[in-house]
């Protein structure tokens, strides 16, 4: 996760992997017991052509913003996975970034078509999905979470999968870092040359 924030603390940008398709999940448990998981690459492209707003997210509980809006959230797959560039602009999430409290991504989708195969542990394929949202987290679920949401006179459970972490490259903007300068490598004999000639002006 990268993350850049202005100088006078107003405004930050976040960028990063949410998802990498092909690849599976850890341990996951659910009603089928437990099982891995993977998001069949093309997926997420899919699921963005249809043009369905997707909501930017804190912790899966605070709207920050939407696809709807361009500058507040970028998603786009490529030939590594799902990436989200978002426009952040509140201040708590902000402070969290400052004090590094950020951990990673986190994405909501309804599963549309998907494909188990059995094992140990079982493995599902996700081949079409509905992405509901990404959400940037402070906290790390221990295990699947799931919703129900009333949509069209049908319930329909909406699935949380978090993102592989890795460390925050936070970077503050338009501030200059001061250090001071290093010192020049003398060599001795160039040191010797000059005061030679010094001494030949002299006389």
């Amino acid at each position: 996760m990268k993350v850049e924030i202005r100088a006078d603390k107003s405004r930050m940008t976040i960028e990063g992997y949410v998802n990498v398709p092909g690849r599976n999940s850890r341990l996951l448990r659910g009603p089928r017991g437990p099982f891995v998981e993977q998001i069949v690459p093309g997926a997420f492209a899919r699921a963005l052509q249809r043009g369905d707003p997707v909501g930017l997210m804190f912790n899966h509980v605070r709207a920050l913003g939407s696809t709807d809006v361009p500058d507040e959230l970028q998603l786009h797959e490529d030939n590594i996975g799902l990436y989200a560039r978002a426009e952040v602009t509140d201040p708590q999430v902000i402070d969290e970034a400052l004090n590094k409290r950020l951990r990673g991504w986190s994405f909501g989708f309804i599963p549309l078509q998907d494909r188990w195969e059995d094992g140990e542990p079982q493995h599902r394929s996700i081949e079409e999905l509905e992405l509901r949202e990404v959400s940037i987290l402070t906290k790390t679920p221990a295990y699947i979470a799931t919703s129900i949401e009333a949509r069209a006179d049908e319930e329909v459970t909406v699935e949380f999968r978090v993102a592989d972490f890795e460390d925050d490259d936070i970077t503050v903007l338009d501030e200059e870092k001061r250090e001071d300068p290093e010192p020049t490598a003398v060599n001795p004999l160039e040191l010797k040359k000059k005061q030679l000639e010094l001494e030949k002006v002299r006389f």
